[in-house]
């Protein structure tokens, strides 16, 4: 019996897709001509992603693979849970006592690469408008 768990990456793709406000057409064009919102959609349904596919998703979401690779929401509930309620001693928040990964730093680092995405999408715009 195998205790490793199974990461959905597809799903991954997914949820850091939507924290940073893009949707699946505009993946699409920044992945480039080959690519539509049908072929992001498939792609978030994969359980495994090629590691070729996986790092150009990453960098055109400016998210580390790893990130992709290795996100569980279990573990990102502990994390918040330790977090926000470390004033209770329940048996949750002893699960990660001794957690190294410090999640205020994580919250930084995510919001540092929307505002950086966010202006990448800005200055597109400015592009686009300035060729019309």
């Amino acid at each position: 019996m195998s205790t490793e768990k199974s990461i959905h990456q597809g799903r991954n793709v997914k949820r850091f897709r939507e924290m940073l406000g893009i949707k699946q057409e505009g993946l699409a064009q920044e992945l480039g001509q080959d690519w539509n919102q049908k072929k992001v959609s498939l792609l978030e349904q994969k359980d495994a992603i090629e590691d070729g596919l996986l790092e150009e998703v990453a960098r055109v979401l400016k998210v580390p693979v790893e990130a992709i690779k290795n996100f569980d929401e279990n573990s990102a509930m502990n994390i918040i849970s330790n977090t926000f309620n470390s004033h209770d001693h329940s048996t949750l928040n002893a699960v990660n006592h001794h957690c190294i990964i410090n999640p205020f730093e994580k919250i930084v680092e995510l919001y540092e690469a929307l505002v950086k995405s966010e202006k990448e999408k800005v200055e597109i715009l400015k592009r686009q408008l300035e060729k019309s």
